[in-house]
């Protein structure tokens, strides 16, 4: 079976690895040109035993307590307004105690290195977008990053063109930015 669990998703070996994974074939199910979403991180078993209504809901009453060690079930939150660039809206955020992490998901389109040195000087920041929207080398990517209150990353990143479970890369650097603006809902 070749590092696939039986829903088709790489096996991963830490619980962050697992809960990002997870968000990536959610969001891999509703298709492409999706709005970025945010997701809470929470502690499987904490949640069964203190919200056993919700642990119902999300289908985790199924699960035998304990099974599979620590892990973290995703929670989505409210959609990400698309007026507010996403940098701005997660400078609003603050998660309460209970909250163990949070991630979110995001497409962004992406120039290999070769292409940077081609980038026009003179253009504003909606000129720069359609320029990179037209440039033949772009990729189109979704990456989704989580962070844990205690400071562990995770990423994983997908090309629309190898739209694959087994096309995934993972890693806890490949998007430092968008993990420390996560990081940063978490500072007092």
């Amino acid at each position: 079976m070749d590092n696939l669990s039986s829903e088709g998703t790489p096996l991963a070996s830490g619980p962050l690895t697992r809960a990002v994974l997870e968000i990536d074939e959610y969001a891999s199910g509703l298709g492409w040109d999706q709005p970025a979403r945010l997701f809470a991180l929470v502690n499987t078993e904490r949640l069964r035993t203190q919200e056993p209504g919700l642990a119902g809901q999300l289908g985790l009453d199924q699960q035998a307590p304990g099974e599979g060690g620590t892990s973290f079930t995703p929670v989505e939150q409210d959609e990400i307004p698309s007026s507010t660039p996403l940098d701005e809206f997660l400078g609003t955020i603050a998660w309460p105690e209970a909250v163990d992490g949070c991630a979110v998901t995001v497409e962004r389109l992406m120039l290999p290195p070769s292409a940077e040195a081609t980038v026009p000087d003179d253009l504003d920041e909606e000129q720069l977008a359609r320029w990179v929207a037209e440039h033949p080398e772009r990729s189109e990517v979704r990456m989704t990053v989580a962070v844990l209150r205690d400071g562990e990353r995770e990423s994983a990143l997908r090309l629309r063109e190898k739209d694959s479970p087994t096309e995934v890369l993972t890693g806890a650097d490949l998007v430092p930015g968008l993990a420390e603006a996560l990081a940063a809902t978490f500072e007092e």
